[in-house]
């Protein structure tokens, strides 16, 4: 694999952390959540011609692996931003507002729910759960945690990611 180049036309070491990855494990299906999570880390996203190699070298169906990834709300199938925001849209959250939290996030980086900045500085999603109810409406910015959110709180909040 190290002289294949992947559809962007990048030579074999693209393929090296996914080589050294994939060493790791006996390439069976209960080690794919572990291998996929590697894969992520090394990549920032799970990139297609990556997953086309895994089946390959494993013999795994892609319809296993795909299950797999978009079963679990973890895994990425393209690159996200730097900065992922992280809007929880639980009922507590909903009940305090999280709808004009969400309203303030896509005017202020004009983007809607699921997308990335142009710039990839930031990517917005939602999530049923943080589990900060008690700091309804709240947000998380990588593992920086946001409450008791108001729409005004929003640019002072990005400006200090930007």
């Amino acid at each position: 694999m190290g002289n294949k180049k992947c559809c962007c036309g990048k030579p074999g070491q693209y393929f090296n952390n996914f080589d050294k990855i994939l060493d790791k494990y006996e390439g069976k299906e209960s080690e794919l959540i572990p291998i996929l999570q590697d894969i992520q880390e090394a990549y920032g996203y799970l990139p297609q011609d990556i997953l086309e190699a895994l089946c390959d070298r494993t013999g795994l169906h892609p319809t296993q692996v795909m299950g797999v990834i978009t079963f679990y709300s973890q895994f990425r199938l393209s690159p996200t931003g730097e900065n992922i925001i992280k809007l929880c849209f639980g009922t507590a959250c909903h009940v305090k507002g999280s709808e004009k939290i969400a309203e303030a996030l896509k005017e202020e980086l004009n983007i809607e729910i699921g997308e990335t900045t142009k710039d990839n500085r930031f990517t917005l999603e939602t999530v049923a759960c943080l589990g900060c109810c008690g700091l309804a409406p709240v947000m998380m910015i990588g593992n920086d945690v946001y409450g008791k959110l108001i729409p005004k709180d929003i640019p002072a909040i990005l400006e200090k990611y930007r």
